[in-house]
């Protein structure tokens, strides 16, 4: 027996569906307080001393968390060979926008504690709000272009034509994600500054955090409403083969008004990804309000699973759907990698996920506590 056949063609490629999102919502969980953090450090840091706290409670763990971004590109080039030639041509553009600003992060950390000036320490703070923000608008922005439909096709050789350009993607709809993006963001770094630092800091994160969990609150609430109102969705209308080999084009697919909206009324399960969505931001709202820093922070966790969620179950089984061309667009039964491929890369996976989540939480379990005013001024220690 060859053993990539021990699981089936289309299971495996929906395990790597939803390993693809468990990638997504990894980056957005972790590496999402880092970006959240950034952009608020001009406003809840006030003095020299209090921008290093407020560094310094991401400064062990922010390297680390980005791993989880290059693990998800990883993913999407070895499982999805055409979603990752599409969209990272297509995107080009806005992903050299946030390849800048985060690059901008690590030379902002190891050089704004070189000079004592304070222009030089000034300049790198907003070298550091810019590498959370950009990254933080332009994902949302890309979601958004995502499920508006990108202007691509694919030739009768599967070679992949992009027709759109930069500034085409900041449509109101994909600004409109772009803002929920940034209020989500924003919220969870204004819950990872409760639980890790205290005083004046603390209580600027807790008055901005509960008004991005408000905004987003609203915003994602209204961009739902655009979805279905004036946004077509993608539905495929002829049989598809899910153990046949990677073909889009041997498809037909359809606009729908509100077909975004489908697998929420034939799959009414579906409906709690937007619910925890809406409650997580809520709860976040609330535990900042009380001062509940845990459930604040991990209300705001919630909130990212379930828009992230929501976004995968309302495009299920699409996964990158074409503007120009219906029929190119990529769905999880046609535009992934081998059979083989996806039975040894989730091998792979099986084996070395657990020791990254068993690592990661160990150095969360060991580096964490309140970073203090005395903690960065103390010559003893090696901080930002």
């Amino acid at each position: 027996m060859i053993l990539h056949t021990l699981i089936d063609y289309d299971t495996l490629r929906v395990i790597w569906w939803v390993l693809l999102g468990v990638l997504l919502i990894g980056f957005a969980l972790t590496d999402g307080f880092d970006l959240g953090t950034g952009m608020l450090l001009p406003f809840v840091g006030r003095s020299d001393v209090e921008r290093r706290v407020v560094i310094n409670s991401i400064g062990p763990v922010w390297e680390g968390n980005q791993v989880w971004l290059v693990l998800a590109g990883g993913a999407i080039f070895a499982a999805w060979p055409q979603l990752y030639a599409v969209s990272f041509s297509g995107f080009y553009l806005a992903m050299f926008a946030i390849l800048f600003a985060l690059i901008l992060r690590p030379v902002g950390f190891k050089y704004r504690s070189k000079h004592d000036d304070p222009r030089w320490r000034s300049n790198w703070d907003i070298a550091l709000f810019i590498g959370g923000f950009v990254p933080s608008l332009i994902f949302g922005v890309a979601l958004g272009n995502v499920l508006l439909g990108v202007p691509f096709r694919l030739d009768n050789d599967l070679r992949a034509f992009y027709e759109g350009g930069f500034f085409g993607l900041l449509t109101p709809f994909a600004v409109l994600c772009g803002l929920v993006s940034v209020g989500m963001l924003l919220a969870h770094g204004a819950s990872w500054l409760r639980l890790k630092t205290r005083g004046p800091v603390a209580e600027r994160a807790r008055s901005i955090g509960m008004v991005a969990a408000l905004a987003t609150f609203v915003l994602y609430a209204l961009a739902g409403f655009f979805l279905w109102s004036m946004v077509d969705g993608y539905r495929i209308t002829s049989v598809i083969d899910p153990t046949a080999a990677s073909n889009p084009l041997r498809k037909t697919v359809e606009l729908v008004a509100g077909g975004w909206f489908d697998n929420y009324t034939n799959h009414s399960w579906t409906i709690i990804a937007p619910v925890l969505g809406l409650a997580g931001l809520l709860g976040a709202f609330l535990g900042l309000a009380a001062r509940k820093d845990a459930v604040s922070f991990l209300s705001g966790c919630v909130a990212i699973v379930g828009i992230i969620c929501s976004v995968g179950a309302s495009m299920f089984p699409i996964i990158l759907p074409s503007s120009i061309d219906p029929r190119s667009s990529l769905a999880v039964w046609d535009a992934s990698s081998s059979h083989m491929t996806l039975f040894i890369m989730l091998v792979a996976t099986v084996i070395f996920m657990p020791i990254i989540v068993a690592y990661t939480s160990w150095v969360y379990r060991v580096l964490w506590g309140k970073v203090t005013e005395a903690d960065v001024t103390d010559e003893n220690r090696h901080a930002y």
